[in-house]
């Protein structure tokens, strides 16, 4: 070998993973079964594995179904129904009806009355029809009466409530002055569209579309399409004339 040969590469302790390039680290029973011997990158592997795995086992086995305990804390839990794993906050289950064959989607808050354990005065609080999907992260909170069609879907982060605090006394802050609770209907078949939030007192009729982002109060009739803040009807079915677009104000 002369001065200017290049000098061969060193010969790895194979008796030390840690001496051995990353891609010929041997993988052995040992090392498979037990992530504290693996090195830094299938260690990862390894972790991210049986975190995901853990969390889709946790997604099926903690998810609440008619057999499940918790489903008998409600007034009623419909066959073929589902809550969704991780839940929300959810408390007042013994005023909070729901159908047969609808989902509750992943971090639904469902709530009847402002704290847990408070005796309320009407039952149902709130009633979730038959074939309804409530889409993730959605808030349903019932106080006096919030009454959810069958057939219903909404998009994710959904916001509906009967209740709206007080503000008349301009010499109370707001949190402190007496709320105010008025029914909420949103008839069977409709669909409300991400981010919408239904006010006390709102009546929806029979398959009405609520466009994402929409602040709902009122009442709109069946099969029409609402917008915008405060939502108004964009479109509406005529038996007549099939669908007519409404002008803009």
């Amino acid at each position: 070998m002369s001065a200017h040969d290049p000098l061969p590469d060193p010969i790895p302790d194979v008796g030390n993973p840690s001496a051995l390039p990353v891609e010929s680290v041997p993988v052995t029973p040992a090392t498979r079964s037990s992530p504290e011997r693996l090195p830094g990158w299938r260690r990862r592997r390894w972790l991210n594995s049986a975190v995901n795995y853990g969390w889709e086992w946790l997604g099926i086995h903690g998810a609440t179904g008619p057999a499940s305990p918790k489903a008998a804390r409600f007034g009623s839990f419909g066959q073929g129904s589902c809550v969704a794993f991780p839940p929300g906050a959810v408390f007042g289950e013994r005023w909070i009806h729901i159908g047969d064959n609808t989902l509750i989607g992943t971090n639904v808050c469902l709530s009847a009355g402002m704290v847990p354990g408070q005796q309320m005065v009407t039952d149902p609080v709130v009633r979730i029809g038959d074939r309804c999907m409530i889409g993730r992260g959605s808030h349903i909170v019932g106080h006096l009466s919030i009454e959810i069609g069958d057939d219903v879907y909404t998009g994710p982060y959904v916001y509906i409530t009967d209740q709206n605090h007080g503000y008349e006394d301009p010499d109370e802050v707001v949190h402190s002055q007496m709320p105010t609770d008025k029914p909420v209907r949103i008839g069977t078949g409709s669909w409300l569209g991400t981010g919408a939030v239904i006010l006390p007192g709102a009546v929806l009729g029979r398959n009405v579309v609520v466009g994402a982002g929409s602040v709902v109060r009122g009442t709109f009739p069946d099969h029409c399409v609402i917008v915008g803040v405060p939502a108004r009807i964009v479109r509406r079915y005529v038996p007549e004339s099939g669908w007519i677009s409404e002008p803009a104000p």
